[in-house]
């Protein structure tokens, strides 16, 4: 059997994990898998390879997967039909993906934000296309004392419906996935990890109105947060 390895990425999170096949994953390599996710935050698999059924198997180790709009397993995210063609600008999809271009943390404006978030790249472009990640544990070691304990003990309301309209992209996709009428659900600013307890930033294009704060400052602030943790 091959040695499972786990290696650093130069940055201050991510690591590749090797030696493993996720499709045939033993409860003592699951366990290391579990150990390196919340030492490194993001992992790398390459070569899997998986069918959907066997990455949702997989996801399903870190808890019960999401249900958006009714569905609930691998979600295709692309700008190519089944039938080949490329989709339309105006399509909902497209509206979604083109805010997705936009730093943002996955599903916070559920109401129950996801734990983790797991991508396969089925065609990969052929140029560009890069999906980034930004450390919010190490943005928030890195903020001065005076903001850590101004925006400790703060949150925010999340909603894609908001995010859409303000990047002119209007509401109609967000609407289009469920979520007319879905309450935009209130997320403290600093989450802690509840197996490390290592503080983090809970923020992105999704986050907007402060309670206690006028708008206009309200969205200074988390703007020049993400700003700052997206370096």
């Amino acid at each position: 059997m091959t040695e499972l390895s786990i290696t650093a990425i130069d940055a201050t999170f991510g690591a590749v994990v090797t030696g493993v096949h996720l499709a045939q994953l033993d409860e003592a390599r699951w366990r290391a898998i579990e150990v390196a996710f919340h030492e490194h935050a993001v992992l790398v698999f390459p070569g899997q390879h998986l069918t959907d059924a066997e990455q949702a198997a997989f996801a399903s180790r870190f808890g019960a997967l999401e249900d958006v709009a009714g569905f609930t397993g691998v979600t295709p995210i692309t700008n190519v039909t089944r039938d080949g063609r490329f989709r339309s600008p105006d399509e909902p999809s497209m509206q979604i993906l083109r805010g997705n271009e936009g730093w943002h943390t996955d599903s916070s404006y559920m109401p129950i934000a996801a734990k983790a978030s797991m991508l396969s790249a089925e065609v990969p472009a052929q140029t560009g296309g890069e999906t980034e990640w930004a450390d919010m544990r190490a943005a928030f070691d890195a903020l001065d004392a005076a903001t850590r304990a101004r925006i400790d003990g703060l949150a925010a309301f999340h909603s894609l419906v908001y995010s859409q309209s303000r990047i002119g992209e209007g509401d109609r996709g967000a609407l289009a996935y469920g979520f007319e009428g879905h309450d935009a659900p209130l997320r403290a600013l600093v989450k802690r990890h509840p197996a490390t307890g290592r503080a983090s930033l809970f923020i992105g294009r999704h986050a907007y109105g402060i309670p206690g704060l006028a708008a206009e400052e309200s969205q200074r602030l988390l703007d020049e947060l993400l700003a700052f943790a997206c370096q």
